[in-house]
């Protein structure tokens, strides 16, 4: 269970991955070697999973969002799921209960690209029936912060 300094680390980690520990132990009232300890024990817990730049996909180009809905046939999964894992323009998969097996999240250059995107490439993964395909007019917001509603939402 994490306390109360557990939930200031990661709340500062996920606003900024680069802090180093020396700033991270004093915006959360600790020397840097505690600081150490303590996030490598969240690391360890698999609580901090990682540390990557955040890539704005319409600075490079990807100015086409789109969430996919699959349906595909029963046997297919496994194929299904290593062949998204090795397809770089789903940036997301997620399996879902209803009408749909798995929601994708793609990103292309255009609604041609997108488009070819589904005819010749995400049509054709294994097992695929059927693609429903919803495409983002507007990004409200992304990313957002978990680390806050998680602890709030643990006391309840």
């Amino acid at each position: 269970r994490m306390d109360r300094l557990d939930w200031k680390i990661i709340d500062a980690l996920e606003r900024d991955g680069r802090k180093s520990f020396a700033d991270l132990g004093e915006a959360v009232g600790l020397s840097k070697s505690p600081c150490w300890t303590r996030v490598r024990s969240l690391e360890e817990q698999g609580i901090i999973r990682g540390y990557a730049a955040r890539l704005d996909p319409f600075a490079l180009g990807l100015e086409v969002q789109s969430f996919v809905e699959v349906r595909i046939s029963l046997d297919a999964h496994a194929e299904f799921e290593a062949a998204v894992m090795a397809h770089p323009a789903v940036v997301e998969c997620h399996t879902t209960a209803g009408d749909s097996d798995y929601m994708l999240k793609v990103f292309a250059r255009s609604v041609d690209h997108l488009d070819e995107l589904l005819r010749h490439d995400l049509y054709k993964l294994p097992g695929v029936h059927r693609l429903a395909t919803v495409v983002c007019l507007k990004t409200i917001k992304r990313q957002g912060q978990l680390a806050e509603w998680a602890r709030t939402t643990e006391q309840r």
